[in-house]
């Protein structure tokens, strides 16, 4: 929709507002609220680049490694109140990525064809003194 209003902008000292709104299917209200806004967002892109700026120093000084969370609570730390949203959004926007840890993987895997090892205690975990079943499997085993 930008482009149409950018569009209709461009060529509006050529043609008439309502007519490049009506053959655009664009309302002449929409087009004023967005030429009116147009301020307010070079402000936002002018701020979003100071904080591109923030971010990408502090990236550089980790060693290229942090990601969304940690660049977040390095710039509160430092006492700049950023939404979280906000910082993974100008990352995302200017191509800033941390690293990503690997998952973990199980190092041990069943065998396909694994028995399992026999039942010697008999699932009866009840012993007549403390150490008493230990002591019985041990002497079961030899």
């Amino acid at each position: 929709m930008t482009d149409v209003y950018r569009f209709i902008e461009a060529e509006k000292t050529t043609f008439n507002v309502a007519l490049l709104c009506r053959l655009l299917s664009v309302s002449r209200s929409s087009f004023y609220a967005w030429a009116k806004d147009e301020e307010a967002r070079r402000r936002r892109q002018e701020a979003d680049d100071a904080l591109a700026h923030e971010i990408t120093v502090l990236h550089v000084a980790s060693r290229h490694t942090y990601g969304v969370p940690r660049i977040h609570a390095e710039l509160a730390r430092l006492g700049r109140r950023v939404n979280r949203k906000r910082v993974e959004r100008v990352m995302r926007e200017r191509g800033i990525t941390g690293v990503t840890r690997r998952k973990r993987r199980s190092l041990t895997r069943l065998a396909k064809r694994a028995v399992p090892a026999p039942d010697l205690v008999g699932r009866d975990f009840t012993a007549p003194v403390p150490g008493g079943k230990l002591v019985l499997v041990l002497h079961t085993e030899r």
